[in-house]
């Protein structure tokens, strides 16, 4: 059977402007489409397997760790798949793959609803990227990441057939784990809060449910086309509190008590972050090691200034600082610092760029403190400045590298600190993605993380679902080619593309504007 040409874009502006996402990668793609529907979707999937294509799937691309790029057919469908269907009263939501955690949020706002998991990229993360990557944010401490928040999921697999996987359907036909094999996972996966390394046959293991094999999968599996969201009412009374620490020690030693205390967030900010968006850091004093922002939802204002106020006492002895708001209004100054991040590593000059490589790491809480002191020891070594924040409730820990790109051993020096950092996951039985993926960036480090019995497994079940590899070729099983640190969007290797995208990526890069249509950056300037 002849399957029609689907439209692909090959113009090299476009295919440029599709040439890089949030991460670190610069590679340029033989084409480009941008599916509409469903019926278009599975044309390109049928014409994709009768003539050996292969597929990359792409939401907004904000994705860090290089999911949403490479070198095949980019399958744009963030232009399509905008439609959202509310079950108010089941306190549930359709939404297209192309609407946003904001779209859904500001939906059920007035219903007095919300999607709890909430990503930082949440103004332009997908539907379809948040289930693709299992994704998470601060609220995870007390909500989980997006798996637990999914209903249902329609999709298009690589046979090119539309179907929907709900909560509770049972495993399918495709892929089973024996009683050994089911062990085997329970005695490999990584004992932290968050996981979001590789397929996860943990959570399959236990619920039995082929929904939990899709989400978090990265396109490698289907195209996720609809999302059916789980919602929960939003808490009446909100209070919080920030606790500045002078000794590592003592801040991580106050995690897992705040943690007791069921807190909606607990925040970190290390001393390489206000070190960097000084002065602005308000009224922190100097010599802090690190800070952690603390949120608690109640439902009763006096029960949220209760748990404040348990936590200040119970900390008295440790913290050097504390700043405590007792409303919305003052919570959001509270955090200010935090929001002061962004704007600080886009005011950095072409020398010194951002770079995610080690971006992602989550540990066991107990651990924290050791992954933290191992990441500034690591920078140290290899003379590469960073910054350390993230979500210390869940142990986990958002890294960017800031070397000098102008340096001569700068790309040895970062490949170093890649190394370690993976050496120094696996040494704290930690996981490389707490949420964002393994993309192409980490795929490579999963057999070191599981071992090669288990990568076996993620070969089958790669296998049962696309048995010609050609849904995201390299994410997470790795290319046999697997260079992390090739292709980089940075750099005199960097690949060439017209100076006025170039220029254009890099504006969407500093000021987080992935929302735009990647086919408008390719529009010449009047």
């Amino acid at each position: 059977m002849t399957h029609p040409q689907p439209h692909l874009l090959t113009d090299l502006r476009i295919r440029a402007a599709y040439a890089e996402g949030a991460g670190i990668y610069r590679i340029i793609p033989a084409a480009v489409a941008v599916p509409r529907g469903v019926e278009e979707l599975q044309g390109l999937v049928h014409w994709a397997a009768a003539t050996g294509s292969r597929l990359v799937p792409r939401g907004s691309g904000s994705g860090m760790p290089g999911g949403s790029v490479g070198r095949d057919v980019v399958v744009d469908l963030s232009q399509g798949f905008h439609w959202m269907a509310p079950a108010w009263p089941q306190r549930t939501l359709w939404a297209g793959a192309s609407v946003t955690w904001a779209e859904v949020t500001d939906a059920a706002r007035p219903f007095g609803l919300r999607l709890p998991p909430d990503p930082s990229s949440g103004a332009f993360a997908t539907s379809g990227g948040m289930v693709a990557t299992n994704a998470a944010g601060p609220r995870t401490v007390r909500c989980g990441s997006v798996r637990g928040w999914v209903e249902a999921i329609e999709i298009v697999d690589a046979q090119g057939e539309a179907r929907r996987i709900e909560r509770g359907a049972g495993s399918g036909e495709r892929f089973r784990l024996s009683s050994d094999q089911q062990r085997l996972v329970a005695a490999r996966f990584p004992k932290t809060r968050k996981n979001s390394a590789g397929y996860a046959l943990d959570r399959f293991a236990a619920s039995g449910d082929e929904l939990d094999l899709l989400i978090g999968s990265e396109g490698t599996l289907a195209f996720v086309t609809a999302v059916e969201w789980q919602l929960e009412p939003i808490p009446p009374d909100v209070a919080g509190v920030a606790l500045g620490f002078r000794t590592l020690e003592e801040l991580t030693e106050a995690v897992p008590f705040l943690v007791a205390l069921n807190p909606s967030a607990v925040e970190l900010l290390d001393r390489t972050l206000l070190d960097l968006v000084r002065p602005g850091a308000g009224d922190l004093p100097a010599g802090l090691e690190g800070v952690l922002l603390i949120e608690f939802e109640r439902e009763t204002a006096a029960a949220a200034r209760g748990v404040v106020g348990d936590a200040v006492r119970g900390l008295r002895a440790s913290a050097a600082h504390v700043a405590t708001a007792v409303d919305r209004s003052g919570l959001d100054q509270l955090w200010a610092v935090r929001r002061l991040a962004s704007p600080a590593l886009a005011r950095l000059p072409e020398t010194r760029r951002s770079l995610q490589v080690v971006e992602d790491g989550c540990v066991p809480l107990e651990r924290l403190g050791d992954y933290v002191a191992g990441i500034r020891g690591a920078a140290d070594r290899h003379a590469i400045q960073v910054t350390i924040f993230g979500h210390a409730g869940d142990g986990h820990v958002h890294v960017n590298a800031l070397p000098d790109v102008t340096g001569a051993a700068w790309r040895d020096e970062l490949a170093g600190l890649f190394e370690d950092a993976a050496d120094l996951l696996r040494e704290l039985r930690g996981t490389p993605s707490g949420e964002h993926g393994v993309g192409r960036l980490r795929a490579g480090l999963l057999e070191r993380l599981y071992g090669p019995e288990v990568m076996r497994l993620f070969d089958a079940l790669k296998r049962a679902y696309d048995p010609r590899s050609l849904l995201n070729p390299g994410v997470i099983i790795p290319a046999a080619d697997w260079a992390p640190l090739a292709e980089l969007k940075v750099g005199a290797a960097a690949a060439a593309i017209p100076d006025d995208i170039a220029a254009r990526l890099r504006e969407v890069e500093r000021t987080a504007g992935w929302a735009i249509p990647k086919v408008d950056l390719a529009t010449p300037s009047p």
